[in-house]
């Protein structure tokens, strides 16, 4: 049985004064790989005074893209969207025999076209010190990412961190507790120096949560590249692997070209006010996935 969602998310910036905006670009829209039907969505800007154009960007992330005609002394964009979660096996994929145990190497066409996704950031002390924990024996390649995932999720504490920005890899160790992004960050990072691709994902998550109060929130994890699976969701917030409630909005080799809303603005004191609100609509049918491609 699958459960209906309508998620409302709305971001308000509120300037000290009425101020020029230079594009703002919005990925904001459930991205084409997303598994989970949506039923219908709405985008909505204010002020009016404004020009939205939908593009794809050169990584194929929906992106809407706005020009705002005159100064504003706001700025609010809010996503409407019904979702129909319903069971979804993580591990319903198939990996090429060629790649079924790591270490594997790719072949040299996909290893080309992975290189944006193996981009390495510089190798600090605690990263190269959590590295030579992983054991190096030839195993499972489902099993390794599972564990691997496992270990980030035990590593690192989780905590909500409203600052923008992602810490590096170094920081997040020091700490020991960080964001969603921080702890995907350092995942993607991890998997590239083991010989993966690896990007980074911004999306939803909704959780159904069967006695009490279902939640949604703005959220963000890894995907690692396997051949013959493709993209595969790897959350190490909850240590799983990415399931129903994971709607990705944009995928990307760094985080910065994920970010949910960017663009420019002029130097001014800005409030800024994020709300999320999520309504439980009924049971709907339940839509079995497509066969995994073989």
């Amino acid at each position: 049985m699958s459960l209906r969602f309508a998620l409302t998310h709305r971001s308000t910036y509120r300037y000290a004064r009425a101020v020029g905006l230079g594009p703002q670009l919005i990925r904001l829209r459930p991205a084409p790989q997303c598994r989970t039907p949506i039923l219908s969505y709405a985008l909505q800007v204010e002020p009016a005074t404004h020009w939205l154009h939908w593009q794809q960007d050169p990584l194929g992330n929906f992106m809407a893209r706005v020009l705002m005609t005159e100064p504003v002394a706001a700025f609010s964009v809010t996503v409407d969207l019904t979702a129909e979660i319903s069971t979804i096996n993580p591990f319903d994929f198939f990996v090429e025999p060629e790649a079924a145990n790591w270490p594997f190497i790719p072949e040299p066409w996909l290893a080309e076209q992975l290189l944006p996704y193996r981009r390495l950031d510089p190798l600090g002390p605690l990263l190269d010190a959590f590295l030579q924990e992983i054991p190096r024996t030839p195993r499972g390649t489902v099993e390794f990412l599972v564990n691997l995932t496992a270990r980030v999720h035990q590593r690192v504490a989780y905590v909500q961190r409203p600052e923008p920005g992602v810490w590096d890899t170094e920081k997040l160790l020091r700490e020991g507790c960080g964001s969603c992004r921080d702890s995907s960050w350092l995942l993607v990072q991890m998997l590239r120096r083991l010989g993966f691709g690896a990007r980074f994902v911004s999306g939803y998550l909704i959780e159904a949560v069967m006695l009490g109060r279902d939640d949604a929130e703005l959220h963000a994890w890894a995907e690692v590249y396997l051949p013959g699976a493709g993209w595969i969701g790897l959350d190490p917030t909850s240590g799983l692997l990415a399931g129903a409630g994971h709607i990705p909005l944009a995928a990307a080799p760094d985080p910065a070209s994920a970010a949910p809303i960017s663009g420019t603005v002029e130097a001014v004191e800005t409030e800024t006010r994020f709300e999320m609100a999520l309504r439980r609509l009924g049971e709907g049918p339940d839509f079995p996935m497509p066969p995994a491609p073989r």
